[in-house]
C-alpha cells in the first residue's frame, strides 16, 4: 500500500462538497476545455490540493464526452490525465478525426452533394444512400489506441470516481439519454423525452455521444435490450447540468464551448444573398451545442435565487437544494478565430466546404460556424488550449473560491508531515 497524504485539520473537520464537472460538444471546440483543465491543474498544485481527484462526478456529451472519459479513465492521476488531454489535442490532424484524403473526401461529399442538388431521382438511381457527410473511422481508431474504458470500473471500485456519465440522442425512439456509471445508489431519472440508464461504459458510447448530426455517422446502441441508432447528445438536450446533479454532485464546473452571450448590440449587416448551406449548418450546430446549455445555467441560477429567499423550514420541505455553479467559457467568438484558421484545412476538405458555400477569408469567412467544429488541426487547437487557459487564470481568484482553495499553497511543517505520512502509511499496511 503506498501511504496517504494527509488533509489538513480543517479539512477533514469540514467535509468537502461533491464536486460535478460538466463537458459540453463542440466538435474541435473541445479543445477549449483542455486548456481550462490546464489551468485548474495548475491552480490546484499552487494550492497544494492533490490529495484528491477534484471531479468525482463527471459528465460528458460529444467530443466533451471524450475529455470526460479521459478524466474518469485516470480519476487516479488528474495532473496525469490532464498532461495527456493537452499533449493528445496538441498532437491531433483532421486525419486523427475523419478521413480527409482526396478521394474519400470527395466521394462522401460529392454524395452529399449530388443528394442535395439533384434530389432522389439521383439517388434512387445510383442506389446512393450516405451515411454521413464524413468517416470518422479514424476517430475510432485513436481512442480505441488511446483509453482503456474498463479502467473507469477501477476508479469506482478504488473510489477515485463516484460517477462518469455520457449522453446520446436516439435517432431510433426520439428519446435524450444518459448512459451512466455509478457504484453509488442512483435511481435513474426520467422525464418528458430524456431518461437515464446505469451502463458498463465502452469506446461505442463514446462515438455515439461524439457523432455530430449529418457530419459523422450514428452508432447502434443497446437501450434495455433492444438495439437503437444513436447520435450526438447534445441533440434535444434540454438540461446539460442535470446528469451531475442526479449523481449527487452539490456544486458544478461547467465549461462551455462557446460563448454564453454575445455582447450587447452586435449585429451582422444583411445582404441580399441568400444564406448559404455552409451557414445555416453553421447556426443549426451553434443551436444544437450552445443553446441548451446558456438556457440551463439561467434556469439553475435562478432556482438558486428563489431557493434563497426562502425561509429555512420551506426550504428544508422542497426537494430542491441550492447547487453553486461555477461557468468557464471562451471570451471570443470561436467562428472568428476558426476563420482566421480554416487555412490550415486539408485541401481536400477546404474544396469540400467550398462546395456547401464556405468562402473568404478570416473573420469575413462565411460558414465560419461550421468550420470551427471540424477544424482539428494544431493552429487552431493550440489557440484554444491557450485561450482556455488565459480565460481561466483571468478569472483565478473565483476559481480558488468555488474549490476553497487558498490562494497561496498552504505553509506545512515537514516534520508534521512526514510523521502524518508514516501513521498513513502504518494504518494502510
Amino acid at each position: 500500500m503506498l501511504p496517504t497524504v494527509p488533509r489538513p485539520l480543517a479539512d477533514l473537520a469540514r467535509p468537502q462538497p461533491v464536486t460535478g464537472l460538466i463537458l459540453t460538444g463542440g466538435g474541435a471546440r473541445a479543445a477549449y476545455q483542455v486548456g481550462v483543465l490546464a489551468a485548474v491543474a495548475q491552480l490546484r498544485r499552487d494550492a497544494g490540493a492533490t490529495h484528491t481527484n477534484p471531479f468525482p462526478v463527471i459528465s460528458g456529451t460529444s467530443a466533451g464526452a471524450i475529455n470526460a472519459s479521459a478524466l474518469a479513465c485516470h480519476a487516479d492521476d488528474f495532473d496525469g490525465a490532464v498532461d495527456g488531454l493537452v499533449h493528445l489535442w496538441q498532437s491531433l490532424h483532421v486525419e486523427s478525426i475523419y478521413r480527409a484524403d482526396a478521394f474519400q473526401a470527395v466521394k462522401s461529399g460529392a454524395r452529399w452533394v449530388s443528394m442535395l442538388s439533384l434530389g432522389w431521382a439521383l439517388a434512387r438511381w445510383t442506389r446512393t444512400r450516405p451515411r454521413s457527410l464524413l468517416d470518422n473511422s479514424p476517430l475510432r481508431e485513436l481512442l480505441g489506441r488511446y483509453l482503456n474504458m474498463d479502467r473507469v470500473e477501477a476508479m469506482l471500485d478504488a473510489g477515485h470516481l463516484r460517477a462518469l456519465a455520457l449522453t446520446g440522442s436516439s435517432y431510433t425512439s426520439g428519446q435524450h439519454v444518459t448512459f451512466f456509471q455509478t457504484h453509488h445508489h442512483v435511481v435513474p431519472w426520467l422525464r418528458e423525452q430524456r431518461m437515464a440508464v446505469q451502463a458498463r461504459l465502452t469506446l461505442s458510447h463514446l462515438m455515439a455521444s461524439s457523432a455530430i448530426p449529418f457530419i459523422f455517422p450514428a452508432e447502434l446502441l443497446d437501450l434495455e435490450g433492444e438495439p437503437e441508432w444513436f447520435g450526438d447528445g447534445s441533440m434535444r438536450q434540454s438540461a446539460p447540468i442535470s446528469p451531475a446533479v442526479h449523481l449527487g454532485a452539490e456544486r458544478v464546473l461547467v465549461i462551455g464551448a462557446g460563448r454564453m452571450k454575445e455582447p450587447e448590440g452586435r449585429r451582422h449587416q444583411a445582404t441580399d444573398e441568400h444564406p448559404s448551406m455552409a451557414q445555416v449548418a453553421g447556426h443549426a450546430l451553434s443551436n444544437i451545442f450552445l443553446d441548451a446549455l446558456a438556457v440551463d445555467v439561467e434556469r439553475l441560477r435562478r432556482i438558486n435565487r428563489t431557493l434563497a429567499l426562502l425561509p429555512r423550514e420551506s426550504r428544508s420541505a422542497t426537494a430542491l437544494r441550492p447547487i453553486e455553479l461555477l461557468v468557464i467559457a471562451p471570451s471570443r467568438r470561436l467562428d472568428d478565430l476558426a476563420g482566421e484558421h480554416q487555412a490550415s484545412l486539408p485541401p481536400s476538405v477546404r474544396a469540400m466546404l467550398r462546395a456547401f458555400g464556405v468562402s473568404g477569408k478570416g473573420r469575413t469567412t462565411s460558414g465560419s460556424a461550421l468550420i470551427s467544429y471540424l477544424l482539428f488541426e494544431p493552429s487552431f487547437v493550440g489557440e484554444l488550449i491557450n485561450l482556455g487557459m488565459s480565460d481561466t487564470l483571468a478569472r483565478r481568484a473565483e476559481v480558488q473560491r468555488f474549490f476553497g482553495w487558498p490562494a497561496k499553497a498552504p505553509q506545512l511543517d515537514p516534520a508534521a508531515l512526514r510523521r502524518s505520512r508514516s501513521a498513513g502509511f502504518a494504518a494502510g499496511c
